[in-house]
């Protein structure tokens, strides 16, 4: 289970007993923005490379190319858009299953036990797909990598446009995304962004006394 820690992941956290467990127990926990590295630099920790989904998972199924890949989340027609884009540009030779964002977790786990991917993309938004991640990891006895992938799915069905790739490079992917959705986003960013900083500053302060 790999998942990617954010200020938004953060902020729910917080409120999410389930979700904290959820996050904690995946296998491997990617940092994800430059909110990030600002916790760890108050924490004097080294923040390391930032490794975000929408940029790493491509990457990633590109390398199961040949191996049922499996694509869980959003809806129709980005879902399909998603699968049609992963079978003509990142794996051509394999063969995906997918299922829109909505099911109750027993058909996630049934798809998979079926089908028995190699790779499951989740795109179903915080804390959700965590959720569901830890249920799959619960059930399948084959290998099989469980990515929790928030946006990507929208991304590669073309729901959501990726930034311009200087705005990319400052760390201000973020700005772009509030600026063509600022009514999903709002309280994420707006609200979510200050709250974070706020909380990143007093856990420094604490780890200082």
């Amino acid at each position: 289970m790999l998942a990617f820690a954010n200020a938004h992941a953060m902020n729910s956290l917080v409120h999410s007993v389930p979700f904290f467990d959820a996050l904690h127990s995946a296998d491997m926990v990617l940092r994800d923005g430059s909110g990030m590295a600002t916790l760890f630099k108050l924490l004097r920790l080294d923040p390391g490379r930032n490794l975000n989904g929408t940029d790493l998972i491509p990457r990633l199924v590109r390398e199961f190319d040949g191996r049922c890949i499996a694509f869980f989340g959003t809806q129709e027609p980005y879902l399909q858009r998603a699968v049609q884009a992963g079978e003509r540009e990142l794996a051509p030779r394999s063969r995906f299953v997918s299922a829109h964002g909505f099911h109750d977790n027993g058909v996630y786990v049934g798809m998979a036990l079926l089908h028995k991917p190699a790779l499951i993309v989740l795109g179903m938004g915080m804390p959700r797909q965590e959720n569901v991640a830890a249920a799959l990891r619960a059930s399948i006895t084959f290998p099989c990598l469980i990515v929790c992938g928030g946006a990507i799915i929208d991304f590669l069905g073309g729901k959501t446009p990726r930034a311009p790739l200087w705005l990319r490079q400052k760390g201000l992917e973020w700005l772009y995304r509030l600026a063509i959705e600022p009514k999903r986003l709002f309280q994420r960013y707006v609200i979510g962004n200050p709250l974070f900083l706020s909380r990143a500053l007093r856990l420094a302060s604490f780890r200082r006394s």
